[in-house]
């Protein structure tokens, strides 16, 4: 793949973004209210996925049940068309999947109060539409916006973005062709502030370039949470003129 493919000298991403701009980002929230507590549906450029939230609620053995926090259950389904070659089921992908569940169960350990929810179980089940890189990020946005549509006590909204380095270039979010040209880290970013819930380096990145990569995911991160905001406020005021 030729150089001018990835970033032309006019500084235009294959996409036609800046190396500082965010992809396009739609949400709504409460889009599955009888299939779950909590649901959102959010398309993040191509990514496109429905997250399901159920819970607080009791478990059903005894061994998902902890005295002293709720129990959180991650389940990740990326559909076989979610890409544009239609994917076959490999150990690879099932590691890849293992590994994100994983990633994102730890991540909402953290910032679910889950010490408030003794004795019950959160499940979180996510399907992926459509896929087109930095897709872990993604998830972690639905997951947000899903729990507190489904009223669970967070600590703060955590956001996810990827940012990638070409050369000595950070790209903000990037797409599958961008993904696979060049390493890329996924941040989960805590509210406004420059806390981490979530550092996944993919490959190598340079130390020396990592502070440039961190602020300009940070960065963007912290917009992306303002656009989610901003969708969880317009919902909420029309739920409160709806019941005047």
């Amino acid at each position: 793949m030729s150089r001018f493919e990835i970033y032309s000298p006019e500084g235009l991403r294959v996409d036609g973004r800046r190396w500082n701009e965010l992809r396009r980002f739609d949400c709504s929230i409460n889009t599955h209210s009888h299939a779950a507590d909590g649901s959102s549906y959010l398309e993040q450029g191509n990514n496109k996925i429905i997250t399901l939230v159920r819970g607080p609620k009791e478990p059903s053995t005894r061994s998902q049940m902890d005295p002293s926090r709720a129990m959180l259950k991650v389940a990740v389904n990326i559909t076989k068309f979610s890409k544009t070659e239609r994917s076959k089921t490999s150990h690879k992908n099932e590691r890849r999947v293992l590994e994100m569940q994983t990633a994102l169960t730890r991540t909402f350990n953290k910032n679910i109060m889950l010490n408030i929810y003794p004795r019950t179980l959160i499940e979180i089940e996510i399907h992926v539409l459509q896929q087109d890189g930095g897709l872990v990020g993604t998830l972690i946005n639905g997951i947000t916006l899903a729990l507190i549509d489904a009223g669970v006590a967070m600590y703060d909204y955590i956001s996810g973005v990827s940012v990638g380095l070409y050369d000595t270039t950070p790209l903000l979010e990037v797409n599958s062709l961008e993904e696979n040209a060049m390493s890329s880290v996924t941040l989960g970013v805590v509210g406004k502030s420059e806390k981490l819930s979530l550092l996944l380096v993919e490959d190598k990145v340079p130390l020396d370039r990592l502070e440039s990569v961190l602020a300009i995911g940070i960065a963007g991160a912290h917009r992306i949470r303002d656009l989610m905001d901003n969708e969880l406020r317009k919902r909420a005021e029309k739920r409160v003129a709806n019941t005047i």
